[in-house]
């Protein structure tokens, strides 16, 4: 018989796995001494060492195996067993806690970058900035900083669907995989989670405070870098931030800026030739 110690490792987690572990390693304890009873009383029967017929020792033998080797390998791997258990337990805590921002109880940086390998079209990045944080910890205490911090988690884990993952990527920042078949219902989402938060009083100590929350919105598109998705999400959050906070920017909406600030510039420049054109030619005359 074959018993695959791998393959149960996945498993021991669950109690009720360890006990089949134990039942089937003292089945093959039994099976495997009945085996070595059946090869060694014929020989010990030539050899005349055996103070009983061997039918008789058979019997001995085999009912000693049950009794002694069933009882013994069954006793030590139980033990075992529940050995491997509290391994798996504690390794499947460990796995969770060094995945877990501990405050917020969402995935934390590393986990995460992690998850953004394996994002694929018809999702977008978003990255979400407490405004004004510092300014909420100074005046009202850092246990009120971190109930900020819990309720906009609680909020970022609960406003997304099916394969979206949310993040505290430190401080007063977080990041979401907002996944949904158009654009448009991905920057819904993020917008309709920033406005409940403007909306919501967390109230700790005693105290109700108010809160606003900026995000910079990029998309994931084939052979797009999970760091060129980054980039541009962070780049249309600093851009909330510059146009007043307590807003959601996309990054068609920064390159929108862009070509703005580009046409304002060339503008400018055109001008500036036309007055000095002027300025040449009053000059000559």
């Amino acid at each position: 018989m074959k018993i695959s110690l791998q393959a149960e490792l996945g498993d021991f987690q669950n109690r009720r796995t360890i006990y089949t572990f134990a039942l089937k390693m003292s089945f093959l304890a039994v099976m495997l001494s009945s085996a070595a009873i059946a090869v060694l009383l014929p020989l010990l029967d030539l050899l005349g060492m055996l103070p009983v017929s061997l039918a008789q020792a058979v019997v001995y033998g085999v009912a000693l195996s049950w009794l002694v080797g069933w009882t013994v390998s069954g006793t030590l791997a139980l033990l075992a067993g529940n050995a491997m258990h509290q391994l798996s337990v504690s390794r499947a805590q460990f796995e969770q806690l060094s995945r877990t921002d501990t405050l917020s109880g969402l995935l934390n940086r590393r986990a995460f970058t992690k998850a953004l390998d394996d994002v694929r079209d018809g999702a977008c990045l978003a990255i979400f900035d407490v405004d004004r944080f510092k300014a909420i910890n100074d005046r009202f205490g850092h246990a009120c900083g971190d109930a900020v911090i819990v309720a906009v988690s609680s909020a970022l884990a609960s406003s997304f669907g099916d394969g979206s993952v949310a993040a505290r990527l430190g401080g007063e920042e977080f990041g979401a995989i907002v996944v949904g078949a158009l654009q448009e219902e991905r920057v819904a989402q993020v917008r309709l989670v920033c406005a409940q938060l403007a909306e919501l009083p967390i109230v700790v100590d005693g105290c109700a405070v108010n809160i606003t929350v900026s995000a910079g919105i990029a998309e994931f598109a084939e052979g797009r870098t999970k760091e060129a998705v980054y980039s541009a999400a962070d780049k249309a959050l600093y851009l909330a931030k510059a146009l007043g906070r307590n807003r959601v920017v996309h990054e068609d909406e920064g390159l929108h800026h862009k070509r703005r600030r580009q046409l304002a510039e060339k503008s400018q420049s055109a001008q500036a030739i036309e007055i000095d054109y002027a300025t040449v030619v009053k000059n000559a005359g």
